[in-house]
């Protein structure tokens, strides 16, 4: 064996010496802490199982944050046992992190949006919403994206970021809603005789609620009829239903009893007469 191959052999065995125990140490560190951080992940992810009504999308998010967060924590301290300065690390992971959160700016936004739209539940799966006119019902919560189908059967993926900023209607969050129908009868027709027709259509419905009552009242005197207002509360599944059925009773039943819808119109009166001059 020549002098150069013996200085190797002897530089190997100095630093294997030297770093042995760090490197076992670092390898015991990564065991253990790898198995702590499965532990726990599954160990919040039973936790979130137990708790009613957590989403679904919410608990593996937040299980899988806890195994992240561990395993940071178990990387600063396998670089701790080669005696490179911990400070160091965490100043340039966080300049690191600042440079990808300016890159991902829009990204990370929506993030933060699914993750509020998650925690504060504005809305759930299914439920039908409006969101700055973005209308549908909703099929799926993400982290990114929301997704929505809309009336027409259309699938439509809205960025989170767009939902959170908007103000939202929750069609579905109240069991009752209330829908006003107003109709037009001629100024010779009997008032009090549509009124009571009307009334009788609101109670014959078995989806038109008691509580609160319904109404038929006079809302407006216009131009070219008298504008009687219906307004009734129902179960929000029966709404729209009842409204196209309750439209289309008003219309037969009007012809049948011999009022009339009239359309706009205007009287025009001429004098007749010498014009001056």
């Amino acid at each position: 064996m020549d002098k150069q191959t013996q200085e190797i052999i002897e530089g190997v065995v100095a630093i294997t010496i030297e770093y042995g125990v760090d490197i076992v140490g670092a390898i015991v560190l990564l065991i253990i802490g790898w198995t702590v951080a499965g532990w726990a992940r599954r160990g919040v992810r039973h936790a979130l199982e137990r708790v009613p009504r957590m989403d679904e999308t919410l608990k593996p998010f937040l299980a899988k944050l806890v195994w992240y967060v561990i395993m940071a924590f178990v990387l600063v301290a396998v670089l701790s046992q080669f005696g490179v300065q911990t400070t160091s690390v965490i100043a340039v992971l966080g300049a690191a992190g600042l440079a990808i959160g300016l890159a991902l700016q829009g990204t990370l936004a929506n993030v933060a949006s699914g993750v509020m739209l998650l925690f504060l539940r504005p809305f759930n799966i299914g439920d039908y919403v409006d969101a700055g006119g973005i209308a549908g019902t909703v099929v799926e919560i993400g982290l990114f994206n929301t997704e929505i189908k809309t009336r027409k059967g259309l699938c439509l993926i809205v960025p989170n970021k767009i939902i959170w900023e908007s103000p939202i209607t929750n069609f579905s969050r109240n069991p009752t809603r209330r829908f006003d129908i107003t109709v037009g009868i001629s100024y010779g027709d009997d008032v009090n005789g549509a009124t009571d027709l009307l009334m009788g259509l609101l109670t014959g419905d078995e989806r038109i609620l008691d509580d609160p009552e319904p109404l038929a009242v006079v809302e407006e005197l216009g131009d070219s009829a008298v504008i009687i207002n219906l307004r009734a509360w129902t179960r929000a599944e029966d709404f729209w239903a009842a409204v196209w059925d309750l439209k289309k009773a008003i219309k037969v039943e009007f012809e049948v009893a011999g009022y009339s819808i009239p359309f706009p119109q205007r009287d025009i009166h001429i004098v007749s007469g010498d014009l001056p001059g």
